[in-house]
């Protein structure tokens, strides 16, 4: 893979990521709500005027424009799992920014993970 192809794969990994971490920011300010018509539209207009959630959807929409690039540049079959080091990085984020666990559990999955990632982008 050139370093341009690589570059495109992270970047698009890392929007990824970041809108996860940013629309989970934003979620946190609803608190729990009970899924009733009235609360759930409060609850929609609420997440819809949170500046974390609007810069998660824009990293997304950025995200759509980088992965087509890659894919121009890197077969299918090679670029989609790399998507899953996004998990790798979420995790690793949500622990640092949020306080979520990572048992032994969430770190052996994460080390089978980059194994794989590194097994699939090997020649």
């Amino acid at each position: 893979m050139s370093p341009v192809a690589f570059a495109l794969v992270l970047t698009g990994v890392l929007l990824n990521a970041t809108a996860q971490l940013l629309i989970k920011a934003g979620a946190q300010t609803a608190g729990h709500f009970s899924f009733t018509a009235g609360h759930i539209l409060r609850a929609g207009l609420h997440f819809a005027m949170q500046w974390q959630i609007l810069a998660g959807l824009a990293c997304y929409a950025i995200s759509v424009v980088v992965w087509i690039l890659a894919l121009t540049r890197v077969q299918v079959s090679i670029a989609y799992p790399m998507l899953s080091l996004g998990y790798v990085v979420t995790a690793f984020a949500a622990w640092w920014l949020f306080g979520e666990a990572l048992n032994p559990h969430k770190l052996l999955g994460i080390a089978i993970i980059i194994v794989g990632v590194v097994l699939l982008a090997r020649p």
